[in-house]
């Protein structure tokens, strides 16, 4: 099965300029679901995972079924203010501006093997600021992982020192 087909492309949203890569359709589909965690599956190395972390929004949705499948548990990376507990929070550039992430300062024990995941892998900064928080917990991660891979915008870059894996490419 092919998954390309079910993600929406969006012009010019959320503003001018911007293709939005939109995997709601692919959500609406069972089998569509089912065949990408299978995908993730199949591209993990074959270790233990502990805990697995999940980007907002996104990033929840496959996260959370992948921890599930993994029997890891999950780990939220929030915008600031959203959690509840202590956070470490992480600042990061992005081409318009910039960004912020969070996540509980108490989410990582030392050594636990974390995989990564997110929707869409575009310019690298908010993977890149998830991976210093999840080191900064002592986290080791095993891998970050991709729904979508905006190649042209060379996202990769920035996460290079870490095992990254991504289902769907757009060159």
């Amino acid at each position: 099965m092919n998954l390309e087909p079910y993600v929406r492309n969006i012009i010019d949203f959320p503003k001018k300029g911007i293709s939005y890569k939109d995997i709601t359709p692919l959500l609406l589909d069972p089998e569509a679901m089912r065949m990408a965690v299978r995908l993730f599956m199949q591209n993990l190395p074959h270790t233990n995972i502990d805990k697995v972390v999940g980007i907002e929004s996104r990033g929840f949705f496959f996260a959370t079924l992948l921890a599930e499948k993994l029997n890891a548990g999950f780990i939220p990376v929030r915008k600031p203010g959203k959690l509840p507990h202590r956070t470490h929070t992480k600042t990061y550039d992005l081409e318009y501006g910039s960004d912020t992430l969070e996540i509980h300062e108490d989410a990582i024990k030392k050594g636990e093997r974390i995989l990564l995941h997110d929707d869409v892998l575009a310019t690298g900064g908010t993977a890149a600021a998830a991976c210093k928080l999840i080191e900064k917990c002592g986290g080791e991660i095993v891998q970050c992982n991709f729904l979508v891979e905006l190649e042209f915008l060379n996202g990769i870059e920035k996460i290079s020192d870490y095992n990254v894996s991504s289902l769907i490419k757009y060159s």
